[in-house]
């Protein structure tokens, strides 16, 4: 989730690990110089600046992606600021409408509900060992924005404080103090990061069309991820068998000359 920030923006630059880490062009983003179509006035109406909905179209793609590349199903995607001014943007899972509807959709009304069910020092834990893996995929995903947004774009993002603050109710499930609360959420910083790290250019691309439609079902995010996927396995294949054919004529030209001095 991104939270209204206060802070301002610098401004940033895609890069797309796809390509060697270079850095994509300002033709990769929705842009007004070619076709408006609203943007600048829908960007005034919300109070927002053409950086701010780029770093947080940036920062819930990376949620998306991340819940993706940990087996969890997405509900969607928004990058429209909540009516009540709580969010900046959102990605959600499914069946959290229903849950938020029913005034359970936060992290710590799971820590509430799972809380009586974890073990006391020295019981057995093999019982909820999934719930210590659930908490760690489930923090990962949290830091999952403010990671993709350091792989993305440039400059430091503002803390996700939302983010975090989540991330640390579901920390007091399985950790005994704030050191091990701060220790664990450093270490799904990283994780975060490397999860997302090979897939840069899906995050850029989600990011992108985000921009345009503003909001995705999880359906259209898996369509865009899939779509990404092949075209990058397609490029890849074709680069492969032109190194193929440039190895086969350097063998055959190899062989010429030495049929040549025979």
């Amino acid at each position: 989730m991104t939270k209204n920030p206060d802070e301002p923006i610098d401004e940033a630059r895609a890069c797309s690990l796809s390509d060697g880490g270079q850095l994509a062009s300002s033709a990769s983003w929705p842009h007004d110089d070619e076709t408006d179509d609203g943007y600048n006035d829908l960007l005034a109406s919300i109070g927002r600046t053409e950086e701010q909905d780029q770093r947080i179209a940036v920062h819930e793609a990376g949620h998306a992606v991340a819940a993706r590349l940990l087996g969890r199903q997405v509900g969607g995607v928004t990058i429209n600021p909540a009516a009540d001014g709580g969010f900046e943007g959102l990605c959600w899972g499914v069946g959290y409408t229903e849950a938020f509807a029913q005034g359970r959709g936060d992290a710590s009304d799971v820590r509430e509900a799972l809380a009586p069910l974890m073990p006391e020092p020295g019981e057995d834990r093999r019982g909820v060992a999934d719930i210590f893996g659930h908490v760690r995929d489930q923090c990962i995903e949290f830091l999952a924005g403010r990671a993709a947004e350091r792989i993305v774009l440039d400059g430091e993002p503002i803390a996700p404080v939302d983010d975090l603050r989540q991330a640390r109710e579901l920390a007091l499930l399985i950790c005994s103090s704030e050191s091990a609360i701060d220790t664990l959420i450093a270490h799904c910083d990283v994780a975060a990061r490397d999860l997302l790290m090979p897939y840069g250019d899906v995050v850029m691309a989600l990011s992108i069309l985000l921009r345009v439609k503003r909001t995705l079902d999880g359906a259209e995010i898996d369509a865009l991820i899939s779509d990404v996927q092949a075209r990058k396995a397609r490029a890849i294949e074709l680069a492969r068998r032109a190194d193929c054919k440039r190895r086969e004529l350097s063998a055959r030209t190899f062989l010429a000359e030495i049929k040549s001095r025979e």
